[in-house]
Parts: structure tokens; C-alpha cells; sequence
């Protein structure tokens, strides 16, 4: 019956494209060829100045391994032992810079990631690199770094190839946003990376552009894995605003009685937001349904449920609760009804009880009376000993029911505790409502539906 981890567990498409963009191990995007010639004191002599300085000692440890490098077959290891002499006679920012593209050189011909990123990271630190192409050796350190399990290490680099506008044919900002919230889930710093992963998408949406869904899924992926809470909610409410196709929003109802351990009012909420969106699909959910409303108290709405239920052929009419159910409510309904006008009498009396008042606002609610639930859920926040949350969560409801959206929303985000989650959903729902021309169709697509995994079983 229930959303299973199976289908969360899917990562994201975006590592795919995100694999080695640019070829490291050659060496070639920032190879330097050529001896240093003079040492600084010589250039002053010809009183033209070079940009770049190098000492003699520098000279002395460069040329030699700047001209192995060039022989075909020469000994990488004997190269790779003159690196240290190298990096200590680099002092001036050139000579590291020099010093830096040396050691990324060596590290490609020796398949050496490791020291291929101590040299780019010695570019970088140098100073030295142009802005037009700091953010492609950021990006080529982030890899690096990457590839060798250093994702704590790794992240100031990928910023950077953010801040200096990378791209390239496999690789856009936005693949590189979702990527530092990998970063962060590879260490399993889970709470961090959702909320960079948070920041990617409000940054993708303050720039008027379509959000993937593979986005929300991946924060809900790990969220729900790791029952990280409130995140997990947050990235339900976010995904269905986004999302809201009739499967999606049968997951987010099956996930969030998933995670939580309700009783008969909380189900009842939540049972009633998936009848509102057709999402019971299951005999158990029909039954739940039943049973947490009662037949005895709530008549009228026990009777809708059962009859779209064997409309639907979902259940059979030969099942005895339902039936038995189904007869206690049709038997109490004309009696209920003849007492609304006394109940709401009773309820607007100055002297009406908490447990009055109440039972007007669930009983003109269960009605379709929504106008008269509201008010009267509105007067019990005000009274001594009201659940609040349970309040809230049902003046949320009649609100969205007499079409008043904007109200019932506000409401909703004023739920705290346990029933936050339901009231996430209803607040999600309530915004579709206010905007009817956002359909499921009209959104962009997602190569995965989530609900491809939901488990039913009675």
C-alpha cells in the first residue's frame, strides 16, 4: 500500500553527465612547453623586463625536468622524483604558477590524479591564471579532488567554477549546483547537502526557470532514506507544487502516513485530502477511511466514501464492514440532518462548550457546508483546551473548500507538530486550486515517476 524506499533510492541522472568533462589525464588543457632561459637579475640587464620572474635556483630545478618531459619514453618516475626539488625552489607566484602546470604535466603522463591535483591546486593558489579560464581549472581541481574521495576538499572549487561561469558541452551551472549538494551527501552530510541542494532550486526558481524534477526527487530521495525531518515535508510540498500529476500526489499522501505513526483524526485529515485528489486506490485505504471518520458521527461523508468506492469497483460490495458501514450510515443520515439547525444553534450560543462547537465544525464540514465549518472552527481557536493544531488543520480545510485559497494557506503554515506534514499537503493543495491553469501536463517532464515503485498491498 505504501510508498516504498526501492523507488526513492534512484539517484539522480545528473552524475552521468557530470563524468569526466574534460580530459585530465593528458594534460593538454593547460600545457606550457619551453625552458625558462634567464633568471631575473639577467632580464633587468636588458632593461626590458619580463612579466614573469624566475631565480636561478628556480632555472636549475625547472629546465631538467621541463626537458625530460619532451623525450619520448623517458623514465615518469625519475620525473616524478625531482618534483619535490621543484616546489621548494618555487617562491615567486610565477614560478608556482610555472611549478604548478609542471606538476598537473607530470601527473598526467604518470596517470597520477593526486599530484595532478597538487599542481592545479598550485596554479590556482598562484594567482596567476586568467579569469577567462579560472573557472575551467576549477572545475578540472573539483573533478580531481573528487575522483580521489576528497569531497570536503572539493567543494571550493566547484564554487569557484560556479562564481567564474563554467560550461562546457556536458556541463551547465545548473548540473554543477545539484553536484555540490552531492558533495555533501557522498560524506553523508546529509542535512547540508539538502540544504544546498534547497538553495540550488530557490536559485533556479528566483531565476524564472523550470526546476527538474529530478531535483525535488533527489532531496526527497535522501530525506525520506535518512527520515530527515522537516525536510523530508518541505521537499513533498515543493515537489507536488511542482508537480502535482495524480500519481505524484499518491506517493506524497502514502509518504507521509509512511513516516508517521497517526490516529483516527490525523488519518481522517489526511484520507480526505486523497479523496479530494483521487488518489485512493486501494481497499485499505478505503477502509481506513471509514473507520477513522465513523459511521456514527460523520454519516454523510462515510456514505460518499463507501459509494465512489464501489463505483470505482475498488471494493466489493461484498466486503461485511463496508456494508455493515454503509447501512449505519444511510440509517443515521436523515436523523443527522434534522439536527444540524439545533447543533448550530447550540454552537452560536454564548455559552456553547468546546466539544459543541467542534462538533458543528466537523459535522457542517463533513456536510459540504464549508462557509458554516469555517466559522465555527474559527470560534473554537479561541476556546480553552482546543487542539490547535487540529483546529487549524480543519479550518485550513473548509477554507480551501469555500474557495478561499490565499486564507486556507496561511492557515495551514500556521500548523505545528505532528500534523505539519498533513497541513504541508493541504497547503500544497490549496495552492493548485488557487491556480487551476498549473496542470500536471503543463510542467516540464521527468524521465522517472516516482510512483513507478509504490507498493500496494491489501
Amino acid at each position: 500500500m505504501f510508498f516504498t524506499q526501492t523507488s526513492l533510492q534512484k539517484r539522480s541522472k545528473t552524475g552521468r553527465h557530470f563524468a569526466l568533462a574534460l580530459a585530465l589525464a593528458t594534460g593538454s588543457v593547460v600545457a606550457m612547453s619551453g625552458m625558462v632561459a634567464e633568471p631575473a637579475h639577467a632580464q633587468k640587464k636588458k632593461k626590458k623586463k619580463s612579466k614573469a620572474e624566475y631565480s636561478e635556483t628556480f632555472i636549475a630545478a625547472y629546465n631538467p625536468i621541463n626537458e625530460a618531459l619532451k623525450v619520448e619514453g623517458a623514465d615518469i618516475n625519475a620525473v616524478k622524483a625531482q618534483i619535490p626539488g621543484l616546489i621548494a625552489a618555487a617562491v615567486s607566484a610565477d614560478e608556482q604558477n610555472v611549478t604548478g602546470n609542471t606538476v598537473y604535466l607530470v601527473g598526467g603522463k604518470a596517470q597520477d590524479q593526486a599530484l595532478q591535483f597538487d599542481g592545479m591546486k598550485m596554479m590556482l593558489a598562484s594567482g596567476k591564471i586568467g579569469p577567462e579560464k579560472l573557472g575551467q581549472y576549477n572545475f578540472i581541481a573539483f573533478q580531481l579532488a573528487r575522483a580521489l574521495g576528497r569531497h570536503s576538499e572539493s567543494r571550493p572549487y566547484l564554487q569557484g567554477a560556479i562564481d567564474n561561469n563554467f560550461t562546457s558541452a556536458s556541463v551547465d551551472p545548473a548540473a554543477m549546483r545539484i553536484e555540490m549538494a552531492e558533495t555533501f551527501f557522498r560524506e553523508d552530510l546529509n542535512r547540508e547537502g539538502l540544504a544546498s541542494l534547497t538553495s540550488a532550486i530557490e536559485a533556479r526558481k528566483a531565476s524564472g526557470q523550470a526546476v527538474d524534477e529530478t531535483w525535488y526527487r533527489r532531496g526527497l530521495s535522501v530525506s525520506f532514506n535518512n527520515k530527515i525531518q522537516p525536510e523530508v515535508y518541505n521537499f513533498l510540498q515543493s515537489w507536488i507544487g511542482a508537480y502535482p500529476s495524480q500519481a505524484n500526489w499518491r506517493d506524497a499522501v502514502n509518504i507521509t502516513r509512511q513516516l508517521n505513526e497517526y490516529g483516527a483524526a490525523e488519518t481522517l485529515d489526511l484520507m480526505r485530502l486523497g479523496f479530494r485528489k483521487d488518489t485512493l486506490q486501494d481497499k485499505v485505504e478505503y477502509l481506513d477511511y471509514v473507520e477513522s471518520a465513523d459511521a456514527r458521527r460523520l454519516p454523510k461523508e462515510v456514505q460518499t466514501v463507501i459509494q465512489k468506492g464501489y463505483s470505482t469497483g475498488i471494493v466489493s460490495r461484498n466486503d461485511s464492514y463496508l456494508a455493515e458501514s454503509l447501512e449505519i450510515a444511510s440509517g443515521r443520515i436523515a436523523a443527522d440532518r434534522a439536527e444540524l439547525p439545533s447543533l448550530e444553534r447550540d454552537a452560536r450560543s454564548g455559552g456553547a462548550g468546546l466539544r459543541t462547537v467542534m462538533a458543528a465544525g466537523d459535522a457542517f464540514l463533513s456536510y459540504g457546508q464549508a462557509a458554516k465549518a469555517e466559522e465555527f472552527y474559527t470560534k473554537a481557536l479561541g476556546m480553552g483546551g482546543a487542539d490547535t493544531g487540529l483546529v487549524l488543520t480543519r479550518l485550513g480545510i473548509a477554507q480551501s473548500d469555500a474557495g478561499k485559497q490565499t486564507e486556507a494557506q496561511a492557515t495551514f503554515a500556521k500548523v505545528q507538530g505532528s500534523r505539519r506534514a498533513i497541513a504541508q499537503l493541504w497547503s500544497a493543495y490549496a495552492a493548485e486550486k488557487a491556480e487551476p491553469a498549473m496542470t500536471a501536463a503543463a510542467a516540464p517532464s521527468a524521465p522517472e515517476i516516482v510512483s513507478a515503485a509504490v507498493a500496494n498491498a491489501n
